[in-house]
């Protein structure tokens, strides 16, 4: 028997977050050995920061929880790519606590959902870049791969990031 849709989406979402995804490292297992100074590294060539990316993915967290929550269609409310204001090791604690209370807020709001809410459409006309034009079902799924996306920028960004300090890399696991 399939799962209804709250459970299925739920469990890609903690999968991606902080489960035991088949791709590889989990958001949570990714960001845990991140520091601040890996965070705020700039890449060069207009790549965002690992920092600048955990905003992001908080941004459309949010802005998915509230459209779920019968919200209109916008960007985040506090941008596509928020700005660091902060760089030291409390404001990164910060950064990834938000980015946690964020999640968690999102997996409550899908477990709230009347089952009828998952079939609608998010805005009247498909809009890519805003996610519109969509189901919620597959705007909350959406959520998940972006966030898998995300995380793997991270991963690169962060052996990047040591690499150019000329700190050790960690062994890969088998």
């Amino acid at each position: 028997m399939a799962l209804p849709d709250a459970d299925r989406l739920i469990a890609a979402l903690r999968r991606a977050h902080d489960g035991d995804p088949w791709h590889g490292p989990s958001r949570a297992a990714t960001l845990a050995d991140v520091t601040a100074e890996d965070a705020r590294w700039e890449p060069g060539g207009g790549a965002h920061s690992i920092w600048e990316t955990v905003l992001h993915m908080r941004s459309w967290t949010r802005e998915v929880t509230r459209r779920a929550l019968g919200g209109a269609p916008a960007a985040p409310e506090d941008g596509d790519w928020p700005p660091v204001p902060d760089t030291s090791e409390e404001a990164w604690r910060e950064a990834l606590a938000s980015l946690d209370a964020a999640h968690e807020e999102l997996l409550a709001t899908v477990r709230s959902l009347p089952t009828a809410r998952f079939a609608q459409k998010v805005g009247a006309t498909r809009d890519a870049p805003l996610g519109t034009g969509v189901s919620h079902r597959v705007m909350i799924s959406s959520l998940a791969e972006h966030d898998i996306y995300h995380t793997a920028q991270v991963a690169l960004l962060k052996r990047l990031a040591r690499a150019a300090r000329g700190a050790p890399m960690p062994t890969p696991a088998p």
